[in-house]
């Protein structure tokens, strides 16, 4: 699987865009340590089992999205700014296609 392919897919689920949203802007009760968010915090936003957030963070961290940490017995996950930057410029040249084409008709 291509890394476009990796990132399209974590993004791809409402529970993952869920984890992006709060891990871009944490809630004053959670655990953040040093800029990032425990595991813990996540499963209580989303109201899942530990099972089913390491599945999501896994994906997530698989991608590149998220950073994960293991300190002692506590996992932390930070966005990894840079590969939004990256699926931005990736993203770029579709924005820009319209612009080169012109306009394009259908025939009935």
């Amino acid at each position: 699987m291509s890394q476009p392919d990796r990132i399209f897919k974590a993004l791809g689920d409402p529970a993952r865009l869920k984890i992006l949203q709060f891990l871009q802007r944490p809630d004053a009760a959670c655990c953040v340590l040093d800029g990032c968010v425990c595991a813990c915090d996540v499963e209580r936003v989303l109201g899942v089992s530990q099972a089913t957030v390491s599945h999501h963070m896994k994906l997530l961290v698989d991608a590149g999205l998220v950073r994960a940490e293991k300190r002692g017995r506590w996992m932390l996950y930070s966005i990894e700014a840079s590969a939004f930057a990256g699926v931005m410029d990736w993203l770029t040249p579709f924005a820009k296609a319209d612009a080169a084409c012109g306009t394009c008709t259908v025939a009935a």
